[in-house]
């Protein structure tokens, strides 16, 4: 999570905090009503999760400690999940892009089928600070993408909706990656993305709600709503953020409808202690899960055109 936007979302996060004190556990259970949560999507087990996150320790410790944007540890981390969805069937590319004086790159992964114009795009950032390995922020987001989008190659998944994922370059540097590429989509290529679902500190050690995010601002409901009820089924609490602090900033800047969620800040934040350790394996499992279940469900979901 970019650092110029961690007091806004440390404020929002201390707010729900606060609000949770004062109210009765029973009544932080999102209760949004929503679609129901499609009875086909599958489940993964802590054991399909978390050797992605060990695998992007393990770079770390190979390449200084960390995975920041320019430095191997993140050429490693792009190569790491491309091979694996290259091995799945999807169609990978890597998106240059250049900041601080170094190439970065963003890996876009399309799955084949699915209407074209009507793209369901899921996404996390998947570079760490200098500082640290950065495996909660934001390894934990992008083994949870990577894990869903494996999911749908061993499914065979024939969608409705075009399935595209992605794994953003220099968020850290302040949503550099996903800016970029925003950026350079033509007018008619905005306009075919239906909804962006972004991942953001997924794994989060003593969470107690998830913080899904409400883009009032495009008055998209389908995937807060779809989140939350599938949240709310399994008696787990939500809370509301807005649109910012992550890479669903640079979607929403540019009008497009987006959703996601985060398990909030953790204790390492940006520090060599973000690392194996700092993420809980049952938080992780529990988003991958949800967001499993989500992309499931808005995947077959028609959609009205944006154009």
């Amino acid at each position: 999570m970019s650092s110029r936007r961690l007091l806004l979302l440390a404020a929002r996060i201390l707010g729900v905090c606060l609000v949770l004190s004062a109210v009765p556990a029973t009544t932080a259970t999102a209760t949004t009503a929503g679609p129901p949560v499609a009875a086909a999507a599958p489940t993964v087990s802590e054991g399909e999760v978390m050797p992605h996150l060990q695998a992007l320790q393990q770079i770390a410790d190979r390449n200084g400690g960390n995975r920041a944007h320019g430095t191997q540890g993140y050429a490693d981390s792009v190569a790491y999940v491309r091979k694996a969805l290259d091995r799945a069937g999807f169609h990978t590319e890597l998106r240059p892009f250049s900041y601080g004086g170094a190439a970065g790159y963003n890996l876009i992964a399309d799955w084949p089928g699915g209407d074209p114009n009507h793209v369901l795009f899921t996404g996390a950032h998947l570079d760490s600070v200098k500082q640290g390995p950065g495996i909660n922020d934001n390894g934990s987001g992008a083994a949870a993408v990577l894990t869903t989008a494996l999911r749908v190659a061993d499914a065979g998944l024939k969608p409705t909706r075009h399935l595209r994922f992605a794994w953003w370059g220099a968020e850290e540097g302040g949503l550099v990656g996903s800016t970029d590429y925003v950026r350079k989509l033509s007018a008619d290529d905005r306009s075919k993305i239906d909804l962006y679902l972004n991942l953001d500190q997924a794994g989060s050690k003593n969470t107690k709600q998830w913080l899904v995010v409400h883009d009032n601002e495009h008055g998209e409901t389908e995937g807060q709503q779809a989140f939350e009820a599938w949240f709310a089924a399994r008696g787990i609490a939500t809370f509301d953020i807005g649109v910012g602090g992550s890479d669903h900033e640079s979607f929403g800047n540019a009008g497009i409808p987006s959703s996601g969620f985060s398990t909030g800040i953790s204790d390492c934040i940006h520090e060599a202690c973000d690392d194996l350790a700092n993420v809980d394996p049952q938080t992780e499992t529990t988003s991958t899960n949800a967001l499993l279940g989500v992309v499931w469900q808005l995947a077959a979901t028609p959609a009205a055109s944006r154009h």
